[in-house]
């Protein structure tokens, strides 16, 4: 009987030595973890930083690398001044937030093309897309390049970037006309990824998407204020590369190649900390756009 319930205690001991099983980590805690090695800094020569007339900040991040002319032209209009004495006028309910000049006759910079290209998807071109592995309802294959969420037509081979919540694009008229930058929005509300391959989405906001989608509604059609005492005017819109080194801003995104991103990602479709009762195994592109943060 000793030697029976001697057996009978194996398995309680062996039980109480057994390690305990990782607590699952959040997304947040897996980036505070993540090594400097796996972040990358953004150019500040494709910053455009906007400051607003009450003092609050708007900081875009430009996107050369899939809408060429567009970001050459926004970047030329910033350098020229064109947008002094602009303002936000258009704040649409879970849509967007576009500023400009509203129809101005003002000249055009010179360098400007009045008439850019249909800059709203490229040829794949050998990019490395790192794919989401979750299914998505526009095209066959999404993911991420150089920091960027996409979207592929794998029948053509073509890529364009996909509308998420703080993506900047192109106001524009009817085509042909592509708007040529004096007229930009934000998308404030959840990503309205049919305007993708539609207009051109020439980057995002990474830093101070709050002072846009915070903004009182236009009551007018569609999202316009009505009365041009409600639009908020902006101080300046400069580049990032023309602002002093001490006043300069600077971000870094997670490399999507890192391990610490493919461990965040996972985590995104699977959350298992203590909020979470059912792990959702997936997620939607625009749930999971690449994060940044900023550096000093």
């Amino acid at each position: 009987m000793r030697r029976l319930a001697a057996l009978a205690l194996i398995p309680l001991i062996a039980a109480a030595q057994a390690p305990t099983p990782a607590k699952p980590k959040t997304p947040g805690e897996i980036l505070a973890e993540a090594p400097k090695a796996d972040w990358r800094e953004i150019a500040a020569d494709d910053l455009l930083v906007i400051e607003l007339k009450d003092g609050r900040r708007v900081v875009i991040q430009l996107a050369p690398e899939f809408a060429p002319v567009h970001a050459a032209n926004i970047k030329a209009l910033a350098k020229a001044g064109y947008w002094q004495g602009a303002a936000i006028y258009r704040v649409h309910d879970n849509y967007v937030a576009q500023w400009g000049n509203n129809e101005t006759e003002k000249p055009l910079p010179a360098g400007v093309v009045a008439q850019p290209p249909a800059e709203y998807f490229r040829p794949l071109d050998g990019l490395e897309v790192v794919p989401l592995g979750s299914p998505d309802p526009y095209e066959p294959l999404v993911g991420y390049v150089h920091g960027w969420p996409v979207a592929v037509d794998t029948s053509d081979k073509t890529i364009n970037l996909a509308h998420c919540y703080a993506s900047v694009g192109v106001g524009r008229g009817l085509s042909p006309d592509t708007g040529m930058g004096g007229e930009l929005y934000a998308v404030s509300g959840h990503g309205p990824r049919a305007l993708d391959r539609v207009i051109a989405n020439v980057g995002r906001v990474v830093s101070g998407i709050e002072n846009l989608s915070s903004l009182p509604r236009g009551t007018e059609a569609p999202g316009f204020y009505k009365e041009r005492s409600m639009d908020v005017p902006m101080a300046s819109v400069r580049r990032g590369s023309t602002m002093p080194e001490g006043e300069r801003p600077r971000f870094e995104y997670l490399d999507e190649k890192s391990r610490s991103f493919a461990a965040w990602l996972q985590v995104k479709k699977n959350r298992q900390d203590d909020f979470y009762i059912h792990p959702a195994g997936g997620v939607d592109l625009c749930n999971a756009t690449v994060p940044v943060r900023a550096v000093g």
